[in-house]
């Protein structure tokens, strides 16, 4: 795997139904970070650098939201949400989701390597959301949880837009019975049949669903794949599952932001 160069671009990607947001949803390209975790690393709990993770932090907020403050939560596989009133410091992150907030000049953010991330904003109120859905946590509720902390703030759920950015695809999430057991007949629509006594699970459909159901306006799923997108010499996100096919000692995490302009 090679490394980044240091005057890489950062891989920027945004969502037109959240255009006028500072948000973006971030791949590995432009950060420092070296080895396994090329690129712009952005976990604490990676093995990398520490004086790197905070380099590409820097990078990435000074492209979306320059001057702003980041408040990201220590992430759990929760339905858990916090609302966000400033930044907090390293120690004392909540143990959380979700965020959500109201207050200009503030950067949210969660990290994936694999699980849905969700950004979310009520353009007419001025509030903002981002979560970190895995299966477990999309089924937990943190979807309906983050709405619902939204709309404690004044936003409306049917004038929320949400993008999906890079989660794991379903070609590429082959599950096994324990797991599909987790799952109602009524979900069976997001299994496709694998080999023997294995599914494809659709991560990015099954949040979408939940999504929809929570009353949601807009949605934009962007169908980005962790585990399989290439981009050049070096994977452009990513993946758990990637890693530990490949068994690989660490793996890194991109971050998806949003934010409210000061």
């Amino acid at each position: 795997m090679a490394d980044q160069a240091e005057g890489d671009p950062l891989d920027l990607i945004r969502s037109p139904v959240l255009a006028g947001v500072p948000h973006a949803f971030l791949g590995r390209a432009g950060g420092v970070s070296s080895g396994q975790v090329a690129g712009l690393q952005f976990g604490l709990g990676a093995g990398d650098d520490a004086a790197d993770v905070a380099e590409n932090r820097r990078r990435a907020v000074a492209a979306i939201l320059p001057g702003a403050e980041l408040a990201m939560p220590y992430q759990v596989h929760s339905p858990d949400v916090v609302i966000a009133q400033a930044a907090w410091a390293h120690e004392d992150r909540p143990r959380a989701d979700a965020v959500v907030t109201d207050v200009p000049g503030l950067l949210l953010g969660v990290v994936t390597a694999d699980c849905a991330p969700i950004l979310l904003a009520d353009h007419e109120a001025g509030i903002v959301g981002a979560a970190h859905a895995g299966w477990r946590g999309a089924q937990g509720g943190v979807i309906e949880a983050t709405l619902a902390a939204m709309e404690s703030l004044g936003a409306r759920a049917d004038r929320v837009a949400a993008a999906i950015g890079p989660c794991i695809g379903q070609a590429s999430y082959e599950v096994d019975a324990p797991f599909r057991k987790h799952f109602s007949e009524d979900d069976a629509c997001f299994f496709a049949e694998g080999k023997a006594g294995h599914w494809q699970f659709d991560l990015e459909g099954y949040v979408a669903s939940r999504l929809g159901r929570a009353g949601v306006g807009v949605i934009d799923p962007l169908g980005l794949d962790t585990y399989g997108t290439e981009s050049g010499s070096l994977q452009r996100f990513y993946s758990y599952r990637r890693a530990t096919h490949r068994g690989e000692a660490n793996y890194g995490r991109q971050a998806s932001l949003i934010g409210i302009a000061a």
